[in-house]
């Protein structure tokens, strides 16, 4: 057996032994040491990620089962196009973020780093576990790191919204394990693909049952993903804690739609019989108010990190659109756009940190205030994502409302869609021409004189922003993998499809 046939876990191992020893008192005592660990680490784990999507992409969905027990009673991991394009954009983000903490943020707390790897670890291992159970582990694994990081540099309005989100989540646990507990008394176990093999089989009783837990699992990710009305954590949060903590929880809410899609795109899809497509009447007006409410809320911003958390929401609301149109076509353009959108959200949030570093005491909010020491570099990389959040030409996020407009074929469903997808971009232009406005041009006096943004900065921001355009000049090739994603996503797989892709 080759070390290229345990790729799929490497995603998890990698974070998860640095993390460990990264807490032994000889590197925990050295900030340099642990810099120096964890960049390395997550070099690693791009190589390995982008060597697990091509490995996908040449051969097939790959299925590791841990002690080589086979699928529904051992633990499995399962990698398709999906999860690995996920765990690609993973490593990439957790990359930038370490990057940009180097630079000294990840001075102001203890256990930064290890905390920043245990993240990863969770993140990755929801995108590839392969059973419901599994999934909730991860998530608590994800969630209790990020217990800590966003109070990472201590200071009251992290604490008040650090206590709002951990008692949000540790509700959203409770009820997740109520679904799985609901799930496995119907159906006898939560491997994904088995799962799917007996939903279709199920007698009337139990498929009442059984939708219970469906729904209330859509509940549960619908909090995880901040789908209106579960929303209303998000932008304190988000806008409250560390720069590079935001940047990485840019993901966070893409774990609950890759959950949404996984769950209800493929378990509760169209081969699911009596059960087929039951979150679709309720994802579709959700996603459309989830956009109206988030537009709203960009125009009302206050400060910049604040509108990046609200175009956040309104990049979730885009993404429930392409679930509930339920098309292969309508699922290719939202992985496209879930990428391009965690990018540039990203992006945003550690721009606006060093906009808040270089402009004092005035920070990121939209109030007159002395110029920034280095202005004119900082306006080029807000013109460019402010150009990518809106869905302009000639970057990623044209390309990308353009082909989930194309997706809708319905002439209702398009004058709905159309008309809240154009307007929402038109709110955030205007929003974010007031933002780059206040920010760079109403000055007063000379500059702060604060410190400059470190190299180390710029080069994270520098890498994300060149995804954008990357994203157009092989838009062909994404898309085409993107396709692929979508195209078993929504044929599913099922358990001896599973077994026999891991022989």
């Amino acid at each position: 057996m080759s070390l290229f046939d345990h790729l799929v876990i490497f995603p998890i191992l990698i974070p998860f032994f640095v993390g460990v020893i990264l807490l032994f008192p000889s590197l925990s005592g050295s900030l340099d040491k642990q810099r120096v660990f964890t960049i390395s680490a997550n070099l690693l784990m791009v190589i390995v990620a982008i060597s697990l999507l091509l490995k996908v992409q040449q051969d097939g969905i790959q299925m590791y089962a841990l002690g080589d027990w086979s699928a529904p009673f051992g633990i499995v991991l399962v990698a398709d196009a999906f999860s690995a394009l996920m765990i690609a954009l993973s490593a990439v983000l957790g990359l930038t973020v370490i990057l940009y903490a180097s630079a000294g943020e990840d001075k102001s707390g203890a256990f930064f780093h290890p905390l920043i790897m245990f993240q990863l670890m969770g993140i990755n291992g929801a995108f590839l576990t392969g059973d419901a159970f599994n999934l909730f582990v991860f998530f608590e694994v994800l969630l209790i790191a990020s217990y800590s990081l966003m109070i990472h540099g201590g200071g009251k309005q992290k604490i008040q919204a650090n206590i709002h989100y951990v008692f949000l989540n540790l509700i959203g646990s409770s009820l997740f394990l109520f679904a799985l507990g609901t799930l496995y008394g119907t159906l006898g176990t939560l491997n994904f693909a088995d799962m799917a093999d007996k939903i279709p089989h199920l007698s009337p009783n139990e498929q009442l049952i059984t939708k219970s837990g469906a729904l209330l699992l859509l509940a549960v990710f619908g909090l995880k993903a901040a789908m209106l009305p579960l929303h209303f954590w998000l932008p304190k949060a988000y806008s409250s804690t560390s720069t590079s903590v935001a940047a990485l929880f840019a993901i966070m809410t893409k774990v609950g739609i890759y959950s949404i899609w996984r769950i209800h795109g493929v378990m509760f899809g169209d081969q699911a019989g009596e059960l087929a497509n039951i979150a679709l009447p309720w994802l579709w007006p959700i996603a459309l108010i989830t956009i109206a409410i988030g537009a709203i809320s960009v125009l009302a911003s206050q400060s910049l990190r604040v509108l990046s958390s609200n175009l956040v929401i309104v990049s979730v609301g885009t993404l429930l659109v392409t679930i509930s149109l339920n098309s292969v076509q309508a699922s290719t353009a939202g992985i496209y756009y879930l990428v391009h959108s965690t990018i540039a959200c990203a992006a945003m949030f550690l721009l606006a940190g060093l906009i808040q570093q270089q402009r004092g005491k005035a920070e990121d909010r939209f109030v007159i205030a002395r110029a920034m020491p280095q202005s004119a570099k900082l306006g080029f990389v807000f013109a460019l994502l402010a150009i990518g959040l809106i869905g302009m030409p000639p970057l990623s996020g044209f390309v990308g409302k353009a082909l989930i407009l194309q997706s809708v074929t319905d002439p209702k469903q398009m004058a709905w869609i159309w008309s809240l997808i154009l307007v929402a971009g038109l709110i955030s232009l205007i929003a974010l021409s007031r933002a780059g406005t206040s920010l760079f041009w109403r000055t007063s006096g000379e500059n702060t004189g604060a410190l400059q943004g470190h190299p180390i900065q710029y080069l994270a921001i520098g890498i994300l922003v060149s995804l954008l355009p990357l994203m157009v000049l092989f838009g062909g090739p994404l898309t085409d993998y993107a396709q692929l994603a979508a195209e078993q996503l929504n044929n599913g797989l099922s358990l001896q499809q599973l077994n026999e892709a891991a022989k």
